[in-house]
């Protein structure tokens, strides 16, 4: 078995695209390897802003034999009344290069056995590898120099190994050789004789082409300096990702600014830092401290200048903060409750204020008059209008909150203007306070509403205004904080809020967010179980949860086949009473009575257990009872009796689907 090592070097990559990039080489790699029937173990795909990477182990020298039947043209057409071929028989021979004794007939067409002869590995990689290269897609593809090709940065380098034996390939303008270069303030031209040495190699000449260690060695180097100042580091999945996609070989360094900036709120001078700068905020016994770990792409010991471009950027971005803290709290957040009159939410849909006006019937119709809550919701867009929002988009909702407690408004208000944007993410926390959850609850309702109103509703590539997150959102507030609200009822009601737009699109909404739900337990609950009891599933998300959990405990076989059986038989529920004199058979008035006993005022566990108990009835009627009976009065009063059986199943969950 073989390993073919390909390396492209290249200017620096946008982080954003490298991601991108693996998924597609890795995507790439394996279908041109399956689609040539060559048996590999393993695709690596390894990746740096300089260079793009492909290692695959347990590599076939060839591609296997193929054996294959061909059909060719009818037999009529294929042979002549002499039994000889015909021109069109002939042309097939030559194409497929068969002779005239190679060939079968079956079914009256003419067939032949064909092998197609593997190829060696070397003559598929230099066929296949520049064109998988040259697939690859991301944003700001541009032609480079005089090269027609499109590529996201120019080619500096190529590296094309298998096992010690270079595969010379071409891409774009650049040619395959086995040199490949090391870190900017390192050797530049290294060997590399064998793919086995390729991580190793590359490790000592200052690059870590592992992503994953290097996301790692981030993580470890962070944690390391901050503990040197008895600190912790603050990162998210999103920041290690960006400097894990912008370094060859992470350096840390420990910066720090002037602590007055400390006096700003907490959120911003942390978001200037992450999300802004790329740097790691530090707090110490749960408080942020002034100063900050950068991680560097740099080899050396002169850090001083490193340190010193750093914090005069953090200075700048921070007194534009103060500018605009300073700016905005010249005047209360409520008085900023005008100035969103200005905003607009979505076209034909009004205002970012006649949005809060119906937050805050939204909210209402939830838990009726709150004081607390109503003002939140009033509150919750203001911070729109604000200067600071408008430089630092992403603290909406952070910044109102702020400003709300400068403001001197009530503690839960701020924090529910903070939280209604919860959670932020599928991961996130959800809101804790009954302002955060109503609130948020309403402003996404409305978002939903106000899209699929508009004909907008979310495809396979797009989500207008994140409403698949904000359908989950509302699924998890719900669950987490155990509220009983009615979804179907609030999204009829968002509806008719809404100043335009199609309102006869309730059904429509309810299937998505039904869907959403099932999606969202699917690693907890098998999905036929959370299927078959989604009936009426957004009136009560938590009853939901516990009938589902109810009924993936049953182990009745017999009690789900008499269940179905009943559901084949009533094609149409029937509309009539049960009459007790129209009883013929003992097992009628059994199945009666017993249907009788199941009571709905007792858990879901011990309804199961009831329709347990009756099943024997069940099944005894219908071992004894011909429903279709001749006489028609008899054959309605038996369905009759079927249709109020179903009706107690159908109250804990569509058994057709278990």
């Amino acid at each position: 078995m073989s390993k073919y090592l390909l390396e492209i070097g290249c200017e620096e990559l946008p982080y954003k695209f490298i991601p991108s990039a693996i998924t597609q080489l890795q995507n790439g790699f394996e279908n041109f390897l399956n689609t040539n029937k060559v048996q590999f173990d393993d695709v690596k795909v390894y990746a740096t802003p300089r260079r793009l990477a492909v290692i695959i182990s347990g590599l076939e020298k060839e591609s296997k034999d193929e054996e294959k039947i061909v059909k060719g043209p009818i037999k009529k057409v294929a042979y002549d009344e002499n039994g000889n071929l015909t021109k069109a028989g002939e042309g097939f021979c030559r194409k497929n290069n068969v002779s005239a004794d190679d060939l079968f007939v079956q079914d009256d067409y003419v067939h032949a056995k064909i092998v197609i002869k593997g190829k060696s590995i070397v003559e598929l990689l230099k066929e296949n590898v520049p064109s998988i290269i040259l697939k690859l897609q991301g944003s700001h593809f541009m032609r480079w120099s005089d090269n027609e090709e499109k590529f996201s940065r120019p080619i500096r380098w190529i590296v094309s190994i298998l096992d010690r034996d270079e595969v010379k390939i071409k891409i774009i303008d650049k040619e395959s050789s086995n040199v490949t270069r090391g870190h900017r303030f390192t050797q530049q031209n290294v060997y590399i004789n064998n793919p086995d040495d390729y991580i190793e190699i590359m490790r000592n000449s200052c690059v870590i082409v592992d992503q994953e260690e290097r996301r790692q060695r981030i993580i470890d180097k962070a944690k390391e300096e901050a503990a040197k100042l008895g600190a912790e580091p603050y990162y998210t999945d999103d920041l290690l990702e960006e400097v894990t996609f912008i370094t060859e070989y992470p350096v840390p360094a420990v910066c720090e600014f002037n602590p007055d900036y400390l006096r700003l709120p907490e959120e911003l001078v942390v978001t200037v830092m992450a999300v802004h700068q790329r740097y790691f905020a530090l707090y110490k016994d749960g408080k942020l401290i002034n100063k900050f770990i950068t991680m560097t792409n740099y080899l050396g010991d002169e850090f001083k200048n490193i340190k010193e471009g750093n914090v005069r950027v953090i200075k700048a971005r921070l007194d534009d903060a103060v500018f605009f803290f300073n700016e905005d709290t010249k005047k209360s957040l409520a008085d900023y409750v005008e100035d969103i009159k200005g905003i607009t939410f979505q076209k034909g849909m009004g205002s970012m204020y006649d949005k809060a006006q119906r937050m805050i019937k939204l909210s209402k119709s939830m838990i009726g008059d709150n004081v607390t809550v109503e003002k939140t919701a009033l509150l919750a867009k203001a911070d729109l209008a604000t200067k600071l929002v408008f430089e630092f988009t992403e603290l909406q909702g952070f910044i109102g909150a702020d400003y709300a407690r400068v403001s001197g408004e009530n503690e839960n208000v701020a924090e529910g203007i903070k939280e209604h944007y919860f959670p932020l993410n599928a991961e996130g926390e959800t809101a804790k306070t009954l302002e955060g959850q109503i609130v948020g609850i309403a402003d996404k309702i409305d978002n939903i509403c106000a899209v699929f109103a508009e004909g907008k509703k979310p495809t396979g590539s797009s989500d207008p205004l994140g409403v698949r997150r904000a359908a989950l959102g509302i699924i998890r507030t719900i669950l987490a904080a155990n509220l009983e609200i009615d979804i179907a009822k609030l999204i009829k009601s968002a509806l008719e809020f809404l100043p335009a737009g199609n309102k006869n699109v309730a059904e429509e909404i309810n299937e998505f967010f039904t869907q959403r739900l099932i999606i969202f337990l699917s690693d907890k609950y098998s999905k036929n179980v959370l299927e078959a009891c989604s009936e009426n599933a957004l009136s009560d998300l938590n009853d939901y949860i516990k009938r589902v959990d109810a009924v993936s405990k049953l182990n009745c076989p017999s009690l789900l086949e008499s269940a179905n059986r009943v559901l084949r038989m009533l094609k149409q529920d029937s509309v009539k009473s049960v009459d007790k004199s129209l009883f013929k058979e003992p097992a009628e008035r059994e199945l009666y009575e017993q249907v009788l006993t199941v009571d709905e005022s007792v858990s879901y566990d011990a309804y199961i257990k009831q329709l347990e108990v009756i099943n024997p009835s069940v099944e005894k009627f219908f071992n004894d009872v011909l429903v279709m009976d001749k006489d028609d009065n008899v054959k309605e009063n038996r369905l009759a009796l079927l249709t109020m059986l179903k009706s107690k199943y159908k109250y804990i969950a569509d058994f057709s689907k278990l």
